[in-house]
């Protein structure tokens, strides 16, 4: 296990976001900037038009990318977390370099489920130069992507959204017979279905309104908290992340000669024990459990190669 006490040391987030700054690449961000309890300059995290503003000035001010946006109701990506993701890619790649990070258009990944921000494949791009297919079964969500990379020339050349027609697949009817990639990535959805998702959205906004009124603040209702929110395909599917996983796993199996390494978010850690056992299965050559530490929350990626 590799375990981190803060952000990957390459990530460009690991310090305080400077607020000066990021208002200067968006303007409309100032609107939402306050002192917090701590008499720090803050956002409301549960405010998703703070949310999105504040995303679209980190990816001005860190990254030069314009024109980012996402439609309501749609998961708004945290930035920091996801560069997270790539840079610990970019470990894993370096390990067949000599320890040096690749970098430039040589090196292609492929994103699973990209949704409306196809915010991996352009951070990806933004930092290593890296090529990407980004995909998904949603054409709303290809659409939206493709109006992004359209809107930054670097992006639109060096990145493809890619629709994935069949719901019932992740790689099959996706990679074709002649491309190669060297890694995949994945932020799967976690819940088993609709009812689950909302219920863990009502916790979420129940136990924010528990802070808030110990602060003497207002409370928030559901139709605020749309940063919370999120669609089917990003939220949950049949069997939840245990059944994306292990049926990503399957057909890995399939594509072994197409891809280096396969790699996935796990939201939870207790799936990662029969998640290892499933790949032992299909005798994989090597897997990797990476622990990633976002200050209070815990994420893990797990990497596979054949």
């Amino acid at each position: 296990m590799i375990k981190e006490k803060k952000l990957h040391p390459r990530n460009a987030h690991n310090n305080s976001y400077d607020f000066d700054a990021l208002i200067k690449a968006n303007p409309a961000l100032a609107a939402y900037v306050k002192l917090n309890d701590y008499d720090a300059l803050g956002i409301d995290f549960a405010d998703a038009n703070a949310v999105l503003n504040l995303n679209q000035a980190l990816l001005s001010h860190h990254y030069q990318i314009q024109n980012w946006s996402i439609p309501q109701g749609h998961l708004c990506p945290a930035i920091p977390g996801r560069a997270d993701y790539i840079h610990y890619i970019a470990d894993l790649l370096a390990e067949d370099s000599d320890g040096i990070v690749p970098e430039g258009t040589k090196v292609k990944g492929l994103d699973i489920g990209t949704g409306t921000s196809c915010i991996y494949p352009i951070l990806a791009n933004s930092i290593y130069g890296w090529k990407f297919v980004g995909s998904d079964i949603s054409s709303a969500a290809i659409n939206n992507a493709k109006t992004i990379l359209n809107s930054n020339s670097a992006l639109k050349k060096n990145i493809k959204a890619r629709f994935q027609k069949s719901a019932n697949h992740i790689f099959k009817d996706l990679i074709k017979p002649d491309e190669k990639f060297d890694f995949t990535m994945c932020n799967p959805p976690f819940f088993a279905s609709l009812e689950e998702a909302n219920s863990a959205t009502e916790r979420k906004i129940k136990k924010l309104n528990t802070n808030k009124e110990k602060k003497g603040h207002a409370p928030i209702s559901k139709a605020n908290a749309s940063n919370f929110g999120g669609i089917k395909a990003e939220l949950w599917c049949p069997g939840g992340e245990s059944a994306f996983i292990k049926k990503m796993i399957h057909e890995s199996a399939s594509f072994k000669g197409q891809c280096r390494w396969f790699t996935t978010l796990v939201s939870n850690k207790e799936l990662l024990k029969e998640l290892n056992e499933q790949l032992q299965k299909f005798k994989v050559k090597e897997a990797r459990t990476i622990v990633m530490n976002h200050g209070q929350k815990i994420s893990h990626i797990l990497a596979w190669r054949f």
